[in-house]
């Protein structure tokens, strides 16, 4: 087992950093899940991640990880036979057409390059061409390998205009880029605990318009097959009153959840969102004036994860290595046909400032170690600018 010495800093999307008070309640005496004393924590998480998925539905929670709640999706929705359109634009894109192609759909998938946004137009047309028999698109708001973030609203209003329910996984993207599911429209927002929610990993969402749950009952009726991801089954506990879960809820991530939807709520969801902002923007500018490439389309509200080409000359798969093992930072490179090819630093949840400082200080002084001519300080002056241009205090999170 390898052993990491010295202070270690996450910039992965996915676990991110915990708040210390979040980490605190997991310490404290566990709870029996149907004690009034967890009842009501619970009762409040459910109505704070309505917040949070900005809709008036109930949001399924389930112990699981964020695919979890992408297999919930597919497999309620979803009937033996019935046509799926996917429109993937990266590894986590094309998990949707895994998990269709499970459960025995007809899938069409329209698999966009790697670093470029799904184009509505196209979606548009592939629907088109199955004649309105589309039962879903699914699809992604933020694609963390890659940086991309799609148009949510086009594509969620495509999909209502041929009579498919839309889709999307927000796993990173949620509570980092405004996503107003019932304004917009969208019909099903699937997400977990471990990223923006500032939480470990292990809990799953979907939050599932009356239009989706009509479709689920009507695919359950024709077939489709579920047990542990039955909506219909999650949706009559949690709707008791007080609510209760068919299931062992993850009593310790639950209450952590609480203190951490608490810690969103005290810094407002408005405010979340422009402290991710400005935090892309920092490391965006940062990239820039270190001389290297951004991946995929500069964009202002991509602020999930900052993805820049690797420098010629310079090993790709060495790079994150080194920043781990000699600076004890934590960032991600590329996957599938993208390894060795990009690196990806996180700052979504529990970032502020000083965090993407650190990275970016540590990314100069890694590729100076791998022989890439490095101008110190570049980097870190861009970022530098941007935090004190937008006020220090605008990048730093609760808690």
């Amino acid at each position: 087992m390898t052993q990491l010495y010295g202070k270690q800093y996450l910039m992965t999307a996915g676990p991110t950093p915990l708040p210390p008070a979040v980490s605190q309640v997991m310490a404290e005496p566990i709870l029996y899940h149907r004690a009034p004393a967890f009842v009501e924590v619970y009762a409040r998480v459910l109505e704070r991640l309505k917040m949070v998925f900005q809709t008036r539905n109930e949001v399924l929670t389930f112990a699981a990880s964020g695919s979890g709640a992408m297999e919930s999706a597919v497999a309620n929705l979803i009937a033996p036979g019935d046509v799926a359109v996917v429109a993937s634009a990266g590894k986590f894109g094309q998990r949707w057409a895994e998990l269709c192609d499970a459960y025995g759909a007809d899938t069409v998938h329209l698999e966009t390059e790697w670093g470029e946004k799904v184009d509505p137009a196209e979606v548009d047309r592939a629907l088109a061409d199955r004649g309105g028999q589309a039962k879903a698109l699914f699809t992604t708001q933020s694609e963390t390998s890659t940086g991309v973030l799609n148009d949510v609203r086009a594509l969620a209003e495509v999909a209502a205009s041929h009579g498919a329910i839309s889709v999307f996984d927000a796993v990173s993207g949620l509570g980092v880029i405004d996503l107003p599911t019932d304004e917009w429209g969208v019909d099903v927002v699937v997400s977990g605990s471990q990223k923006a929610l500032m939480c470990p990993p292990g809990l799953a969402f979907a939050a599932v318009s009356d239009r989706a749950l009509a479709v689920a009952a009507d695919a359950r009726a024709r077939g489709a097959r579920n047990y542990y991801f039955d909506w219909e089954r999650t949706l009559k506990g949690q709707r008791k009153d007080p609510p209760d879960s068919p299931f062992t809820p993850a009593v310790t991530l639950i209450r952590a959840l609480d203190v951490a939807l608490r810690l969103i709520e005290e810094e407002t969801l408005q405010g979340v969102f422009e402290r991710h902002t400005v935090l892309g923007r920092a490391a965006r500018e940062a990239v820039k004036a270190m001389g290297l490439e951004l991946f995929g389309p500069e964009d202002e509200q991509a602020n999930v994860v900052t993805v820049a080409r690797t420098p010629d000359g310079i090993d790709g798969a060495a790079l994150p290595k080194t920043m781990r093992d000699k600076f004890g930072i934590t960032i991600a490179g590329g996957q599938g046909h993208l390894k060795g090819k990009i690196v990806r630093i996180a700052h979504c949840g529990y970032y502020g400032a000083f965090d993407v400082l650190t990275s970016i200080a540590g990314l100069e002084m890694a590729l100076d170690e791998l022989g890439h001519d490095v101008t110190f300080g570049a980097g870190t002056a861009a970022a530098q600018e941007v935090f004190a241009r937008a006020g220090i205090r605008a990048a730093q999170p609760v808690g």
